[in-house]
């Protein structure tokens, strides 16, 4: 039987009926399992008050981003369970089955009370429910990409699956739209407080429409030939992972194309939002509408680099993008900083701040339980600084010296000891220090928030085009170069574990990592040093062991 009689058509034709729904309907359940999924990275900032109320406000934060980062950690646990299913029981039933726990547990987030009604309780509703949510995505995506890649014609294959690549980033954009609409609606104070919940209510009509779709479609041919020819696997886990050449290429796809390729979708789509947001001060509103800008004018070369993957090779496209990024970060990010808040970029340059403490005075600022009071010199000048957004950079004072806070040439504020002081004694001082720090800082030029109005918008959504330009050279052809490197009767399986370690704990664990980085050092660019170390990685280990294979025959 020919490939075009059991459903993939003939490389000279153009995308039929079939091919049309088949690519509709599997991108349009993934564009609403990323919606549901990027509400919460989205909203992180108004699900650390609801959710996290109970410790302080940097913890706090860390926390949400934690919460965040749980979905992507079970997501390699996820393309286990569902690869397995996929291969044995097919490919359509089992994105099915992840698309329905990932609307539910959706939806489930939007009706759960706050910490302040039900205390812990709350955290851990949500936690569960962003564990359902990584495992449903952890089988979504394989499922997707390998069944729109069964149905490709040979040689078209990577702009077919570009579509699959382009969902990600609308399910980003249709979060942000639909949250800019609710807020616009509502007004500030009332998103903050109930209407954050409608984007993720609205996730059950979604839900509804793309069930609907997905029922109208057959088995891929691919795998309904394996079938009638009894080639299929009995035992996809073993046959992936249990055997040394086929793991070894599960290791080379994660290292040379999954690790670098998460890494920067994530910094051009999230971190530069966090960045924007947390770090640069910019009104949340105001940075939502910026990225969404940037993604729609930079979603169209998903399908434009994964239709060139078709003619030069998907490797060279992957990693071009990887060093490309690697080596324009740090200058792209200060020119953000100039562009988003100007202001705060000229007080840096002009009146560099500094801690002159004793290290033994610092401490790591994470409390997991919200109980400790963070009392020392130096960590009363860095908190303060880490919130306010302001870098600094860190001096070693002799032992025994109090924290000192230095304004460049303009002004030097002294730290008090809080350790030994009555409570009420400590939140009095700390307050009256607290002031005395702000009130020299903006002596210094340092402002409290971005200044809208003096947002170089043009500019800022020309850096963000060209962060998310990044991500569409990485993500547009790396579907298709996952699906060729594994055979039919275990392709599910094998390709969806290094597609969601690279995206789930290499990308997912992202932000957190480098906010993290940037709290212990001071410097809010220091966080960048973690995804350029992982692409510069992956364009080493795919230059020497990756192998083309635009050409491969999936259907042998």
């Amino acid at each position: 039987m020919t490939d075009s009689a059991i459903g993939a058509p003939d490389q000279d034709h153009e995308v039929d009926r079939n091919d049309k729904l088949v690519i509709l309907a599997s991108s349009v359940g993934t564009v609403i399992e990323w919606y549901d999924f990027y509400l919460y990275g989205s909203l992180a900032a108004i699900i650390t008050v609801q959710f996290f109320s109970g410790v302080n406000e940097t913890t706090g934060f860390i926390f949400a981003l934690m919460a965040f980062a749980a979905g992507f950690a079970v997501r390699p646990f996820g393309a286990i369970v569902f690869g397995r299913l996929g291969d044995l029981w097919g490919r359509k039933n089992t994105f099915l089955v992840t698309m329905l726990l990932m609307g539910l547990s959706t939806f489930v987030v939007g009706v759960l009370p706050p910490y302040a009604a039900i205390g812990i309780a709350a955290p851990v509703i949500l936690v569960l429910m962003r564990l359902i949510q990584g495992l449903a995505l952890g089988g979504e995506y394989g499922g997707a990409a390998t069944y729109v890649a069964e149905h490709a014609p040979h040689g078209k294959r990577g702009f077919y699956t570009s579509f699959i690549q382009i969902t990600a980033t609308v399910g980003l954009l249709l979060s942000l739209v639909v949250i800019l609409g609710v807020r616009s609606l509502v007004g500030e104070e009332a998103f903050a407080d109930w209407g954050w919940r409608i984007p993720f209510l609205v996730s059950i009509l979604l839900l509804g429409v793309s069930l609907w779709i997905r029922l109208k479609l057959s088995e891929s041919p691919a795998f309904k030939r394996m079938k009638a020819e009894g080639k299929g696997s009995k035992t996809p886990l073993k046959d992936s992972f249990g055997k040394w050449p086929n793991l070894k290429l599960v290791l080379i796809a994660l290292m040379g194309l999954a690790a670098g390729q998460a890494v920067v979708w994530y910094t051009g789509q999230f971190y530069a939002l966090f960045f924007l947001e947390r770090v640069l001060k910019v009104e949340a509103s105001l940075s939502n509408v910026l990225i969404a800008v940037a993604l729609l004018l930079a979603t169209p070369f998903f399908v434009f680099f994964g239709w060139l993957s078709d003619k030069i090779g998907r490797k060279p496209i992957i990693l071009a993008g990887c060093l490309i990024a690697a080596l324009t970060y740090f200058p792209l990010f200060q020119g953000l900083t100039a562009a988003a808040n100007p202001r705060l970029a000229q007080a840096a340059a002009t009146a560099p701040v500094t801690v002159y403490a004793d290290p033994a005075d610092c401490n790591l600022q994470f409390d997991p339980i919200g109980k400790t009071v963070f009392n020392h010199s130096c960590d009363l000048a860095k908190s303060y600084l880490a919130k306010a957004g302001v870098t600094y950079t860190n001096v070693a004072a002799p032992a025994g010296t109090v924290a000192e806070v230095r304004i460049g040439d303009q002004a030097t504020i002294a730290g008090f000891r809080g350790e030994n002081l009555p409570a009420a004694d400590f939140k009095a001082q700390k307050k009256e220090w607290d002031a005395g720090l702000g009130k020299a800082l903006a002596a210094a030029g340092y402002p409290a928030k971005a200044d809208s109005a003096l947002v170089n918008k043009p500019m800022v959504v020309g850096i963000l085009f060209l962060l998310v330009l990044y991500v569409t050279m990485v993500y547009g052809p790396i579907a298709a170069a996952l699906v060729e490197m594994f055979p039919t009767n275990i392709r599910y399986t094998s390709m969806s574990l290094p597609y969601h370690i690279g995206n789930g704990w290499f990308g997912g664990f992202l932000p957190t990592t480098a906010f993290a980085m940037v709290a212990a050092t001071g410097n809010i660019y220091y966080g960048l040093w973690y995804p350029i170390v992982v692409a510069i990685l992956t364009v080493i280990v795919g230059f020497l062991f990756v192998k083309e294979g635009k050409d491969v025959d999936i259907h042998a």
